[in-house]
């Protein structure tokens, strides 16, 4: 059985679970999420505990089991907790803002790069060089964090661009900082 798939999941009071078929419904002070189970896995609800259960040994129902098990525990923290990313914008100029379903950055191009929020991520920005991603799907909070550093990635010689609050960037020596490597050749 499946390390993972086989721990139980804590519901706490203020989340209440709801099954119907094979559709899992989750609502909770941080919003409603719902997903559904593939053919083979099954829940069982008893108390405040959920158990993911499969039904044979195979292969392919034996990975989605502990699989369904962290997306279904991921999901009761989202809608209690709720996820959030933080990102931080590093270069002299470089900054974002809000325009009210778009975030609109300024990253050393020679336009501002404009992004559509989607529904179910909330983007603030507390000051012109930090972004805080936030929402229940920790899937699409990753992903449109991911698609806002993708605008502008560290480059290794200034560290100019979009990183992660607390990533470390590789940094690299210029071509002035080597040395004369066979200047003196002759």
């Amino acid at each position: 059985m499946s390390r993972i798939g086989r721990i139980p999941i804590t519901i706490p009071d203020k989340v209440k679970l709801t099954q119907e078929g094979s559709t899992l419904s989750l609502e909770g002070p941080k919003g409603k999420f719902a997903m559904t189970l593939p053919q083979g896995l099954s829940v069982s609800i008893k108390d405040s505990h959920v158990l993911v259960q499969r039904a044979s040994d195979d292969k392919q129902t034996k990975a989605l089991h502990g699989l369904y098990r962290a997306l279904l525990a991921n999901a009761v923290r989202g809608v209690t907790e709720g996820f959030s990313k933080e990102l931080e914008i590093v270069g002299v100029g470089y900054r974002a803002q809000l325009q009210g379903k778009q975030l609109t950055l300024h990253v050393g191009y020679s336009h501002p790069v404009v992004l559509p929020i989607p529904d179910g991520v909330t983007i603030e920005t507390p000051k012109p060089t930090a972004i805080v991603v936030k929402g229940i799907d920790k899937q699409l909070v990753g992903h449109m964090a991911a698609t806002i550093r993708r605008v502008a990635r560290p480059e290794p010689y200034k560290g100019k661009g979009i990183r992660y609050v607390g990533e470390s960037i590789r940094r690299k020596a210029g071509k002035a900082a080597t040395g004369a490597k066979g200047a003196s050749a002759g």
